[in-house]
Parts: structure tokens; C-alpha cells; sequence
């Protein structure tokens, strides 16, 4: 894969790569209304790869909080197209990577030294690239080591990225730009989060310590002494990325296996911890050689207060949906449903909401769940549909539900997704007990 020598960093660069893009897919569209004026049975296919082609090349040279969108979307396998999908799916850990002199460059500012001063060998090109930094393989001694290297100026264009987004996000959503405030600056506080590796280094160790007992998962340790804001040195972890692992392992026991301890590693951070890697995709785990799974990447952490927690897991229980007077009190105080909202909207948000949380909450409500349904997931993507494209949603527009969920949603789709590549069937016991006793 081709390297880039530089990103742009400046607010004016970045806004015109945006703008550009957009002339871009102007273009394609173009195309394709020429091409269907001759040939009336085309379908959208060859528009979808062009525009999912030049979107991706611009996030991917942008990198930091840009294409962090476009790993998140790739989460959203029945949102997107399949052009869309295959191309943000890359996002995870294959973008292209930056120059070796630049790299020199970081660790020098940030350790004072080149990567040879410090390590017996470190590869000139990064192994594996993603959106806020990239990869590189070093030894040491014999030892292998996984050393990330931030990409330079994406803390600085955090803030400049998003507000470019957000008039987006308005406009799809249908909200008032002050009505999403919360939501942004909760995703810009994480997204920055994210670019301080002395944070994760200390996100990552506490996690690690807290959850070592759990079956069939595994931890790099972690190295001060090889660290900065920037740069965040850990041991190297032999196996397969996820991706690939579920596109060539067939042992559906494994598969299991493996989604059970995922499931397990999840519910202890939720339930036990109330702080929770929130960045659940294939890319930040690795499948060892003896079958575990390794967790590679605690930049997104997110940790709750204990009010919000016991209020959104109570309403994934079957329980609370059938209990008027508890659902009343958890719409409220979460504030899904808003004081000035008239009898009419109440009743229309609060349907909608239990039918959501119903679907939402199957795999809590059981004893074990099997999330290779893919209609289970198809009835998600169609009732959310259903709900954007509903006039009385609509009307009652409005941000509603507080900051903290906006990550904790995320957490619950991407483990939803990732189980349901590994086709994964999970032993859901535990947390549908744990839910039992908030209602109890």
C-alpha cells in the first residue's frame, strides 16, 4: 500500500479535501445519470463503488477523527451499501499508512531517541494502520514488541473535523444545530481521549488488571518506559486480526468460544466495572494461535455513573417494558421523554421506544442467545427505518436521552455486530439475572 508523506492538518486544507470530495461525487452522479439515460435497467451499484472509492481516499488521507467515522459506519453492516461497507470496513486497520521519516520524526520529539536507538529491529512501514495511529513491529532482546505511533496533528484537528460534520448530521437527523450540542462534545472529548496514549496506557493497564480472570482473553503488557503522548509501546500478540480470522476459521465451536468470552469480557466492564472499551471492532482484537482473544486497543474507554447505568439496563428488561409506572420514571429521568412534550408525543415516543428496547434487549432476556439470526438484526435496521421515516417521530423532533448513551449504544451495536460475523451463540444467563435484580 502506497505511504503518504504528509496530512493535511490545517482547518483550511481540511475543509477543502471535504469540498473536494464532494465536486468528486458530483461527478460520479453525473456518470451515472448518462449511463442510466442509455441503459434505463441500471441499477446503482457502479455509482455506490465510485462514491464509496472517493470518499474513503479522502477520509483516509485525512485520517484522525474523519476516518474515525468511517470505522464506525462500518459497523452498521445492514445501514450502508455494500460498496460503502466493504470500503469503511478497511478503516479498521488498513489505511494507508504515513512515511517512515515521519515516524522518525515522532519518536524523536516525543522519546528523544530514533526507534533503533531503542529496539534491536523495527520495521520501516507500519504493519497494520487505522485512524488515529499506526502500527509498527520492533524487537528487542528476542521479544517482540507492537509499537503505535500517533499520526502528527489529529489532536489539533479534532474540533475543526467535527464542526464540518455536524451541519451534516442536523440536516439528516432533522434536529436544531443546539439541540446536538451534547452529543459533539461528548464525541469530541472521547475523540481526544483517543489521541492521549499516556491515557491510554493507564485506561489500558486498569482494564487489563480488572478483567484477567475472565476465560480465553489475553492483554499485552504495556511499557512506560517506551511511551509518550504519542507513541504507546506494548507486547505483541501472534494470531490473526478478527477480520481475517472469521473469513477463514470454519470451527464453529471456536467461533463460539470466542464469542462467549467476548460477550463475558463486555458484561464484566458493564455490569461489574461500569467502565467499558467502547470501541468494540474487529480491528482492536486479535485471535491467538491457542484459540483466545486478545485486546489490543483501550484509547475509548467510557465510564458511567451509577444512576444512568441502573436507569438504561433497566430498560432492557422485558420487565420494566410491561411496568408502566418504572418506564415512565427511566423515559423521564433519562429524558427520552422531554417536560414539554405534549400527551400525544409522550404516547408516541414511549410505543416506539419499548419497541425498540424489546428488539434491543432479546439477547439480555435470555438464557442464550444465537446472533447468527440475521433477521434478528434485519428487524433492528427495519425498525429504525421505520422510525426515521415516521411523520410523527418526525414532528416530534427533539435530542433526546443523555450524553453517556451515545457510547454505550455504540458498545451494544459493535458487540452485536461482532457476534454476529463470528456467528456466535452465547451463554446470556448472567446478564439476563443481573437485569432481574435492578427491577427487583
Amino acid at each position: 500500500m502506497k505511504e503518504q508523506i504528509s496530512i493535511p492538518s490545517s482547518k483550511i486544507q481540511r475543509a477543502a479535501s471535504f469540498a473536494g470530495t464532494g465536486v468528486k461525487l458530483g461527478g460520479n452522479y453525473i456518470k451515472y445519470y448518462i449511463k442510466k439515460a442509455v441503459n434505463p435497467d441500471m441499477n446503482r451499484d457502479e455509482l455506490n463503488e465510485d462514491n464509496a472509492e472517493d470518499i474513503y481516499s479522502t477520509l483516509s488521507k485525512l485520517k484522525g477523527s474523519a476516518l474515525k467515522v468511517a470505522q464506525m459506519l462500518s459497523m452498521d453492516r445492514n445501514l450502508l451499501p455494500t460498496a460503502y461497507q466493504n470500503k469503511f470496513q478497511m478503516a479498521q486497520y488498513s489505511a494507508p499508512p504515513l512515511s517512515y521519516p515521519l515516524v522518525l520524526k515522532t519518536f524523536k520529539k516525543e522519546l528523544n531517541a530514533s526507534p533503533l536507538e531503542i529496539f534491536d529491529e523495527f520495521t520501516n512501514s507500519a504493519v497494520n494502520a487505522a485512524s488515529i495511529g499506526q502500527v509498527h513491529k520492533a524487537v528487542k532482546d528476542g521479544i517482540n514488541y507492537a509499537v503505535k505511533v500517533q499520526y502528527p496533528g489529529i489532536a489539533d484537528s479534532v474540533s475543526s473535523d467535527l464542526k464540518i460534520v455536524k451541519p451534516i448530521a442536523v440536516r439528516l437527523l432533522n434536529l436544531k444545530g443546539n439541540e446536538v450540542d451534547k452529543y459533539f462534545k461528548e464525541m469530541e472529548a472521547k475523540l481526544l481521549e483517543e489521541t492521549d496514549y499516556v491515557l491510554e496506557l493507564k485506561q489500558s493497564v486498569e482494564i487489563a488488571e480488572a478483567c484477567a480472570s475472565i476465560d480465553g482473553i489475553v492483554f499485552p503488557k504495556y511499557y512506560p518506559n517506551w511511551s509518550s503522548s504519542k507513541v504507546l509501546t506494548m507486547d505483541w500478540i501472534e494470531g490473526q486480526p478478527l477480520g481475517e480470522f472469521v473469513n477463514t476459521c470454519k470451527d464453529q465451536e471456536l467461533r463460539n468460544k470466542i464469542g462467549q468470552s467476548l460477550w463475558d469480557f463486555y458484561m464484566y466492564q458493564i455490569f461489574d466495572l461500569r467502565k467499558v472499551h467502547a470501541d468494540p471492532h474487529p480491528g482492536n482484537f486479535i485471535i491467538t494461535k491457542d484459540g483466545k482473544l486478545g485486546v489490543i486497543d483501550f484509547g475509548c474507554v467510557k465510564e458511567t455513573s451509577l444512576e444512568f447505568h441502573l436507569l438504561y439496563f433497566r430498560l432492557l428488561n422485558d420487565r420494566t417494558l410491561k411496568n408502566e409506572i418504572l418506564m415512565d420514571e427511566s423515559l423521564n429521568r433519562l429524558e427520552y421523554i422531554l417536560p414539554e412534550d405534549s400527551e400525544e408525543v409522550k404516547a408516541i415516543m414511549k410505543n416506539s421506544i419499548r419497541e425498540m428496547l424489546s428488539l434491543l434487549g432479546q439477547p439480555f432476556n435470555q438464557e442464550s442467545f444465537d446472533f447468527s439470526n440475521d433477521g434478528f438484526f434485519k428487524d433492528l435496521y427495519d425498525l429504525g427505518e421505520k422510525f426515521a421515516q415516521s411523520p410523527e417521530i418526525r414532528k416530534a423532533n427533539g435530542a433526546r436521552g443523555p450524553k453517556d448513551a451515545l457510547y454505550i449504544n455504540r458498545t451494544c451495536f459493535g458487540l452485536y455486530s461482532i457476534l454476529n460475523i463470528l456467528k456466535a451463540e452465547v451463554n446470556t444467563v448472567e446478564a439476563r439475572n443481573y437485569l432481574n435484580k435492578l427491577v427487583d
